[in-house]
């Protein structure tokens, strides 16, 4: 049995839009059929709360459906129980009631406060069986996949990016001048890039913090309909909640900062495509999908359980297109793929990719390894972290044994020779301190006495 959690929705009329929100909303209108009548349906008039039926963009029979199932599932249950767990308005909920009550499928049991206290009656019963049948699905009613398409396509990222606010999102980093000069260009246009290098130069860090250079939030369904289908979209692991609702907002949207999803070598196909659940009668949506309108990292790209090549012919197209195309039971339906998507690797792109795909990734950013002077700076600020006594000449000592060893001077040296150097001093019961002697110590760990540490 399956149900989407919609935590508690906590409405406030009085919340106002941050200065950059308005922003999100870059297609002004999107054109929709409604009977004889063409409808003009922008990205916030989807977002607002409907009053009836008609203008959840779902069929009746699917709402009917949910109101009794959560119904059957609550046993004794109210007019405001149904609104927060189907994400609809009392208004609505209570119209619902209503109908379903004149057909003798509820029976009131009293009052709660100024609410309805009810429970199924026979027929009820039935009929809730009946759909727990078909689907054991009831969680929020579902938004049409009209709407998330429209409103992921107004929720494109164009962010405002200068050296100061990139220098901010990067603060605990230490980067050369010209990685930021390099870096800066490729965010602000919000393509696909590689970040490709000597494993240990910082890679990851970089591409797990691009998300700092958003400020907006953007709205996620709980869950959409396609053909009769409901696929799961949020994922509280993925989607953070940013703010409370306000009163004419839709429930059944959650609005959330941007997502970030990071994958590595445990990347499989199946997770680009559509899960069943067993038994639940819902799809749960691939990991891109559930990335739209934020960043898709793929980390030590070249060592997934999916090939590289296989990987980047199956995105060759919503990379070129910003559409993806997925299948439910046997049925091929289109979804935007508004991701950016970075690629993190220590192998050469051009190794593992070919021209048309590297085409569809403008920008290649190579990360390599830090200058002296540099590296330096990054063993101070550790100093400066943790405080430890430092001998003298240890700082010098511990560059040059890294670049002896290690064949060149990586930002992650420092981080992992003082974790070392940490367990030591905790092992002989003493105060850490960065000394030539315990330098010297680490650096045999670290590097297993090899003139030029492995990849």
């Amino acid at each position: 049995m399956t149900s989407l959690d919609p935590s508690s929705i906590l409405l406030d009329p009085d919340y106002v839009l941050s200065p950059g929100e308005p922003s999100l909303w870059k297609q002004p209108e999107v054109a929709a059929a409604k009977g004889e009548e063409r409808v003009v349906r922008t990205a916030p008039e989807l977002l607002r709360a409907p009053m009836c039926i008609e203008d959840l963009g779902v069929s009746e029979g699917l709402v009917i459906g949910l109101f009794l199932k959560h119904a059957y599932k609550a046993g004794n249950c109210t007019i405001r129980d149904l609104s927060a767990s189907l994400c609809l308005t009392v208004e609505l909920v209570e119209s619902v009631f209503h109908k379903l009550k004149s057909q003798n499928f509820f029976e009131i049991r009293g009052m709660y406060g100024d609410d309805f206290n009810f429970v199924l009656t026979h027929a009820g019963k039935n009929a809730a069986i009946e759909r727990l049948q078909l689907s054991q699905y009831y969680g929020p009613v579902p938004v049409p996949l009209s709407s998330y398409e429209i409103v992921v396509r107004s929720q494109v990222a164009r962010t405002r990016l200068n050296r100061t606010k990139l220098a901010k999102a990067y603060a605990d980093l230490t980067l050369p001048p010209d990685l930021i000069d390099r870096l800066g260009p490729a965010l602000t246009a919000q393509k696909s890039m590689f970040l490709y290098g000597p494993s240990g130069t910082g890679k990851s860090s970089l591409a797990e913090r691009v998300l700092r250079i958003y400020e907006d939030r953007v709205a996620v369904p709980y869950a959409i309909e396609i053909d009769g289908n409901i696929v799961a979209v949020f994922d509280p692991s993925v989607h953070q909640r940013t703010s409370t609702q306000r009163a004419d907002d839709d429930p059944r949207w959650v609005f959330c900062s941007r997502p970030s999803i990071v994958v590595g070598g445990e990347l499989v196909p199946s997770m680009l495509e559509m899960q069943r659940e067993v038994d639940g009668g819902l799809f749960i949506a691939p990991l891109h999908m559930k990335a739209n309108n934020g960043i898709f990292v793929v980390d030590d790209f070249g060592r997934q359980q999916i090939s590289a090549r296989d990987l980047l012919n199956r995105w060759i197209v919503p990379l070129d297109r910003r559409t993806d195309y997925l299948t439910i039971s046997g049925v091929k339906f289109a979804i935007p793929f508004e991701v950016f998507v970075v690629f993190s690797t220590n192998l050469n792109p051009a190794e593992l990719a070919d021209e048309a795909f590297l085409r569809r990734i403008p920008n290649k950013i190579l990360v390599d390894a830090v200058t002296p002077a540099l590296f330096d700076e990054i063993v101070e600020l550790r100093v400066q972290k943790t405080r430890w006594d430092v001998g003298p000449g240890a700082v010098q000592h511990l560059r040059e044994v890294c670049r002896a060893k290690g064949g060149s001077l990586r930002p992650c040296y420092p981080r992992d020779i003082f974790l070392i150097i940490e367990s030591i001093a905790e092992f002989e019961e003493r105060a850490p301190a960065l000394t030539v002697s315990d330098v010297d110590r680490a650096v045999e760990l670290y590097f297993g006495g090899t003139e030029v540490r492995p990849e």
